[in-house]
């Protein structure tokens, strides 16, 4: 019987050496044997030990406190406590309005945040299975769930790997592990041990939970389970680092602390001096009144507002954003880190280069379509005289177990990616599979095997039988003797000894460098009698065919989407889980550079450097390939130490830390995870880099509308507030109520600011450099703007209602046109800004082509027009807000009042342009 094994030797405790032992050792190890299994008893005991095979996550927060965390900021604090106060002093009606505005903005954060996080349940739905396994002696099917260290495990195609599993027997398995690894094929997997400094996509005797087995047969042993797994410790990894904050949200957390202080100052100077010489009500009356005209509102409605536009025009261009600071924080930034498989690339591998007969051959098209053609010197090649590349086409045709299929109207291989591509070069000249099957038919075949590195079938032709062979090229060319020459007749190779030995390998390494993945065809000619093949067939006596090279190809519109964001000052990295040979190739293609260099690093030297070094490749380096998860996750750390806003691309499990970590990270919709998706900012329906590049313009333009409505927003915040507090000094009566200022700051404000966010982009909006992650909102220059109009709005706040009060003796309708000459003036300055003039201009001397779009900013004024003539004589507003009715002249009195602010404006304008 199976002893109880100790704490101290379960693979918990040593996660990283079970690749390193030989098969006994592990076995001995976990005290388990491959024929009984565990023991009943036994799986009982580790389960109470060390748990289900299951990922647990930290508890989400109850969405009560959710709601009530949307209240722990400083400006809502602020109101709140103002309508606290005129609630203790009667005002009522006033306290609610004021509390309805803070709960509406907290609702609009709930609502924004409301997605709660399913990362961690994503991801235990990834091992969540049935597997087979050993106990007791007998074959059981279970629920992955129960699976303890030391279960024997039966693999077999088509099966997701429940455990992390040491491999003591395996036949021509290969496990798809892209999700964890990052490695776009299958992975061929052997049970010989390796050295412990092995990185995680090399670990051959590994399968990883999560895993898919794509082909083959195995038994492993499990040595992890749940958060044990390295699936399970990417959950820990999510979880330690959870990065909810965005530049623009730190931006605006530090505006609103620093605004905090000047309100509190204010507010309090006001209330001292109105005890001077006012009753505690009215000096409250100012204090309060000060408050609310110091804090905008509105501005976090709009916000919210222009964000989600921003998030409609993304989708129109194939990007769905799941939070909405990530609309403008994917316009500020700094640099783009992408997969290569999919995003950069067409996911498709396609055979670009061919070698047959002694000469080189070009095939154009890209993909699974069969379009394009074989050239030789930029010309179409005469198969019809070309015998030997037309062998070498052949057997890739015959020496082949997958086939192409057009599901909705759209070309996907059933099968191995490369042999598809062998499929399509062959299509592209002209030549069927299922015809060639029928005229060549099979009659036995030797799998791929990953010992002997290539596959082989035996076919009848109407010239006797023959065995086709492609491989690896150390695997055929070794077994050659011959090969063909463009006649497609054979030549002894011993008589051109220096051939193979130069030219042949010379063409492996030429494609080997251009990122090729090279696979070498070969054939020969059998006995009619034979009717099987076997390894011992194709030892020697090879004739060689030809070489084929394949790649899956950049994108076109991805190679024009990265130089663009490259002239935006974007710096593009590529952080892959192929070989970086491959990745390097690719990165050349795509023109992604740094100052004209491609460096490359690899997962075994990043993780021989500490954080400083780090940090330096990080910014340097351009290609980092065969990485693990933890060292994706330290390259986006490694970055933002450096002061860079990164957007991480991804579509795996190995790639949720990381995508949680970046600033943004952006998920694959289409062949994504839906752990990626989950711990994601923003979804690629179209798994494509342009994407990228149309939504980071988008971002940009989102950010130049942002600015627009705070420059527009704040004057009134500060003339409002110089009103206040001058007529508090003065002695004077409050030209404003603090009331009236809610109007002005949450139903008209939005009103007019709104129409801002449907700005269309400005026409050089890629040409500029990203901004600096630590710019603020308001710069030098934006602060005097906001200082002019809101010294021209107090002039009109405070004159208007002066002169009419002086003039008429009535104080409600003072503050009534007051509010309405400010509206006026605001009306002036919203044209100012918007680039409805200038494009209306630009129209129609034909500069620009683009719609304008003209209702935005028209139902924005007419909708303002509208509200003020409501609030002006509606007799239940003017009862709860103090106002009083205009006549038409009076009307014509604030416009005419409001109208110097088209020269005001363009002052302003000078001194910090609008766009």
């Amino acid at each position: 019987m199976v002893q109880t094994i100790s704490v101290a030797r379960l693979p918990q405790e040593q996660p990283k050496v079970w690749h390193a032992l030989e098969t006994a050792q592990a076995i001995a190890c976990l005290e388990t044997d491959l024929d009984q299994g565990l023991s009943s008893a036994e799986v009982e005991q580790r389960l109470a030990d060390f748990g289900v095979n299951e990922l647990t996550g930290k508890k989400s927060k109850p969405w009560w406190l959710k709601f009530l965390l949307q209240f722990n900021q400083p400006l809502l604090i602020i109101l709140l406590c103002a309508g606290l106060v005129k609630a203790v002093t009667g005002s009522f009606v006033n306290a609610g309005v004021i509390w309805g505005v803070t709960t509406t903005n907290a609702m609009i954060g709930f609502i924004q945040e409301s997605k709660a996080e399913g990362a961690i349940a994503a991801l235990a739905q990834a091992i969540t299975t049935e597997t087979t396994v050993i106990r007791d002696g007998q074959k059981l099917r279970i629920p992955s769930r129960n699976l303890v260290p030391g279960d024997v495990v039966l693999l077999a195609s088509g099966d997701k790997v429940p455990a992390d599993l040491r491999l003591v027997q395996a036949r021509n398995l290969q496990i798809d592990e892209s999700a964890l690894t990052g490695e776009s094929v299958a992975v061929e997997k052997n049970t010989q041990s390796l050295t412990a400094e092995t990185p995680l996509a090399e670990r051959k005797n590994m399968a990883y939970a999560g895993g898919f087995v794509t082909f083959g047969q195995a038994i492993g042993v499990v040595v992890a389970t749940g958060n044990e797994t390295e699936t399970g410790r990417i959950s820990q990894l999510m979880e330690q680092h959870t990065n909810l904050s965005t530049p623009l949200t730190r931006k605006f957390d530090k505006f609103s602390q620093s605004w905090l202080r000047v309100v509190l100052g204010l507010a309090s100077l006001t209330f001292v001096v109105g005890l001077s010489y006012r009753n505690l009500q009215d000096a409250l009356e100012a204090a309060v009144a000060l408050t609310v005209s110091a804090i905008p509102e509105g501005l976090p409605a709009v916000v919210t507002v222009t964000l989600a536009i921003g998030v409609s025009r993304m989708a129109q261009r194939h990007a769905i954003i799941r939070k909405l600071p990530a609309v403008e924080t994917l316009g500020s930034a700094t640099v783009i880190c992408s997969d290569k498989t999919g995003t950069l690339t067409e996911n498709q591998m396609t055979v670009q280069a061919i070698y047959a007969g002694g000469h080189q051959y070009t095939v154009t098209g890209i993909g699974y379509e069969p379009q394009g053609e074989i050239l030789q010197d930029d010309k179409p090649v005469n198969l019809n005289s070309d015998k030997g590349l037309q062998e070498c086409l052949f057997a890739g045709l015959l020496c082949n177990d997958s086939h192409m299929e057009n599901k909705n109207g759209k070309w996907v291989v059933v099968g191995d990616p490369t042999e598809g591509a062998l499929i399509i070069s062959a299509n592209k000249a002209g030549f069927s599979q299922s015809n060639l099957a029928r005229q060549m038919p099979r009659l036995d075949a030797i799998p791929f095997e990953s010992d002997y590195q290539y596959m082989a079938t035996l076919h009848e032709t109407s010239r006797g039988k023959s065995i086709y062979v492609k491989g690896s090229a150390e695997a055929i060319l070794k077994r050659c003797t011959l090969m063909l020459n463009t006649d497609g007749q054979p030549r002894p190779i011993d008589c051109v000894e220096t051939l193979r030995q130069t030219t042949i390998e010379r063409e492996v390494n030429i494609m080997a460098r251009q990122g090729l993945r090279v696979l070498a065809l070969a054939k020969k000619s059998v006995s009619n009698e034979q009717m099987t093949v076997d390894h011992p067939d194709i030892e020697t006596g090879l004739i060689f065919l030809g070489l084929q090279g394949m790649i899956d190809p950049p994108r076109a519109s991805a190679i024009k989407a990265v130089q663009a964001c490259q002239e935006a000052g974007i710096q593009v990295k590529m952080i892959t889980g192929d070989h970086a040979v491959t990745a390097q190739a690719i990165a050349r293609r795509m023109g992604i550079h740094k100052n004209g260099s491609v460096l490359a690093f690899t997962g075994a030297e990043l993780a021989k450097m500490d954080r400083q070094e780090l940090a330096q490749v990080a910014e340097e380096g351009v290609v980092f390939a065969r990485v693990a998860p933890e060292q994706k996750l330290r390259l986006v750390e490694a970055l933002q130490s450096k002061g860079e806003i990164v957007a991480m691309t991804g579509d795996g499990v190995n790639d949720a830390p990381a995508l949680k970590q970046a600033d943004i990270g952006i998920a694959m919709g289409g062949a994504g995870t839906e752990v990626a998706k989950e711990a994601s900012d923003m979804l690629l329906t179209n798994d494509n880099f342009a994407s990228i590049e149309a939504a980071v313009e988008e971002g940009r333009a989102v950010y130049k509308n942002l600015l627009k409505a705070m420059c527009f927003i704040l004057p009134v915040n500060g003339g409002e507030s110089m009103t206040v507090l001058l007529s508090t000094l003065l002695a004077r009566d409050l030209p404003i109520l603090s009331l009236q200022i809610l109007w002005l700051n949450v139903i008209n404000s939005i009103t007019m600011t709104v129409p801002l966010a449907f700005e269309p982009k400005p026409q050089n909006v890629m040409k500029q450099p990203p901004r600096s992650p630590n710019e603020p909102l308001l710069s030098g220059s934006r602060i005097k703007r906001i200082l002019a109009i809101s010294l021209f709005n107090w002039i009109v706040i405070f004159g208007v209602f002066e002169y009419i009060r002086q003039t008429t003796g009535n104080v409600d309708l003072a503050r009534t046109m007051a509010i309405n000459s400010l509206i006026a003036g605001r009306i002036f300055y919203l044209l100012s800004i918007s680039q409805l003039i200038p494009n209306l201009i630009a129209k129609m001397d034909g500069t620009i082509q683009e719609n304008v779009d003209i209702p935005a900013i028209g139902l924005g004024i007419v909708g303002a027009i509208a509200l003020q003539i409501v609030f002006a004589h509606v007799p239940l507003i003017n009862h709860v807000f103090e106002t009083a009715p205009l006549t038409l002249q009076q009307w014509l009195f604030c416009l005419a009042v409001g109208s110097p602010m088209i020269v005001w404006a363009a002052i302003a304008n000078k001194i910090d342009p609008p766009n």
